[in-house]
């Protein structure tokens, strides 16, 4: 990592109803992330407090009101409130209007930021996509706030953990309209764009492993022809365009094949095939980020365990290494645009 410049990362504390202000509290308790990145959270005070006394705990806060004049020293927290609902008396593990309310706020706040080119990345904690809707709020979640309110022409989510790196063709859809989704055309334009986001982070020729969408990848035909019909035909188009991928191969084969990094990256070809391999791997440090907007953005990949919040049991496991994680790709990205 660069000695010269750390990232400057905002922590968005997530819906104060449910698990976030935890594990956001044990997260700027981890001196590890302070060797990584210059981290300040965005979210509110009396929630943190409250979650604070749950964990026996009282922590030093310097409250800001831009990133500039965080101090960013272990063993105080930098702070920044938004003003929203600020009387509002939140309970943990509930769905609540003003608790959603004041989480957008923070998700705004940070696009405001990264916009403006103040911040390198963000990590968010959880919201919670009832209290969204209940609140008016006109995205469904994470993603497609920040694809929107950044004016960004895509949103690449990418898995990482460990040395696995896994894009998707389609996400948050039924099985039957996935298997539509996974047409050339489509899988073309992610093969486009992922080689393009992997070259900003510094990777000079990336390689991008294709999974397969049936079993066996269809063995010529007689299990399904999305493979011969579309798959294959879209790795070819990337290919001519100088794009490094290989495929279709067996979805039961690609990600053992690459723990070791044999690619730089895997296309799935719907969401639970990439999130069950990631997360059988390893539950706790898998960690969504999204590509393709003018800062990184991380999140863990959980929710907001209303059943759990406010017991003073939730792990931070996951939230410390979103937050590692972003900060190791905004320095890669750092680092390039340096080297440029």
């Amino acid at each position: 990592m660069s000695e010269t410049r750390r990232p400057k990362m905002a922590i968005t504390m997530g819906d104060p109803a449910g698990i976030g202000p935890e594990i956001v509290l044990k997260t700027m308790k981890s001196d590890m992330i302070y060797g990584v990145c210059d981290p300040f959270v965005i979210g509110s005070k009396d929630s943190l407090l409250k979650a604070a006394e749950i964990q026996g705990e009282t922590p030093k806060f310097h409250l800001i009101t831009e990133p500039e004049q965080s101090l960013g020293t272990y063993g105080v927290i930098d702070l920044m409130e938004t003003g929203v609902a600020p009387d509002a008396a939140i309970e943990f593990g509930k769905v609540q209007k003003d608790a959603a309310l004041r989480a957008y706020s923070y998700l705004e706040r940070s696009i405001e930021l990264g916009m403006q080119g103040r911040i390198d990345a963000v990590s968010t904690a959880p919201i919670n996509k009832a209290a969204l809707k209940l609140a008016g709020v006109p995205y469904i979640g994470h993603t497609e706030i920040y694809q929107e309110l950044t004016h960004s022409p895509y949103a690449l989510t990418m898995f990482n953990v460990h040395k696995l790196r896994v894009f998707f063709v389609s996400r948050h859809v039924s099985l039957r309209q996935a298997c539509d989704l996974a047409n050339r055309d489509r899988i073309l334009m992610f093969l486009k764009n992922i080689d393009h986001e992997l070259k900003q982070l510094g990777f000079e020729e990336p390689t991008i492993g294709v999974a397969a969408l049936n079993p066996h990848v269809g063995e010529g035909g007689m299990f399904g022809t999305e493979e011969i019909e579309h798959i294959r035909p879209a790795v070819e188009d990337a290919q001519k365009l100088g794009i490094r991928a290989e495929g279709p191969l067996s979805a039961d084969a690609i990600f053992a094949f690459n723990l070791d990094g044999h690619n730089d990256c895997i296309l799935s070809m719907y969401h639970d095939q990439g999130h069950i391999a990631c997360k059988t791997l390893d539950f706790q440090n898998a960690v969504t980020l999204t590509l393709g907007l003018p800062f990184m953005r991380s999140s863990v990949d959980h929710g907001t365990a209303f059943d759990i919040a406010g017991k003073g049991i939730a792990q931070g496991e996951s939230m410390i290494e979103s937050t590692r994680v972003a900060s190791v790709y905004a320095q890669m990205k750092l680092d390039h645009s340096d080297a440029e």
